[in-house]
């Protein structure tokens, strides 16, 4: 009887501590922001950077170094804004789980961020991402979703 007793108390504890590291990641896997900005979505990343006025701290500028973005392949990223003191992109698929792709970029000079992504192939061909620039500044965590496609004709 006392056994039982023993592994059903083991049995809860483990519970608890998973719930525990759960909510200790959660930051780390479901970034929260205290601004979104919204970028204007006719801006194509696969064409050209793209650029959305944030307010307090002015224009933000998202650009890659291979367009069209390339699946398996590492690509440039490079984030301007003025006020920055460290960036993300969080590349996720928007119908599909494509796992955890959040580079975190270098500061190479006043409000510039510069890094290396590398997308995973999609099994069934076209995809569509959100590429999610979290910005840390001295006041607030900005979060600024990107979409774009891969693994299509971009010769429109």
């Amino acid at each position: 009887m006392n056994r039982k007793i023993l592994l059903d108390i083991v049995g809860v504890l483990l519970i608890v501590l998973v719930v525990l590291v759960g909510y200790k990641l959660s930051p780390i896997l479901l970034p929260k922001a205290d601004l979104t900005v919204e970028p204007d979505a006719s801006c194509d990343l696969q064409k050209t950077a793209c650029q959305v006025d944030v307010p307090e701290y002015g224009r933000l500028t998202f650009s890659v170094g291979t367009q069209p973005i390339p699946l398996v392949k590492p690509f440039a990223v490079k984030i301007e804004m003025p006020g920055a003191e460290q960036v993300e992109i969080d590349f996720s698929g928007v119908d599909m789980d494509m796992g955890y792709n959040r580079p975190l970029l270098q500061k190479t000079g006043d409000g510039v961020f510069s890094g290396e992504a590398t997308l995973p192939v999609c099994i069934t061909g076209r995809m569509t991402w959100q590429a999610t620039v979290l910005v840390e500044t001295s006041k607030k965590r900005i979060a600024l979703p990107f979409r774009f496609v891969t693994g299509e004709s971009l010769a429109e």
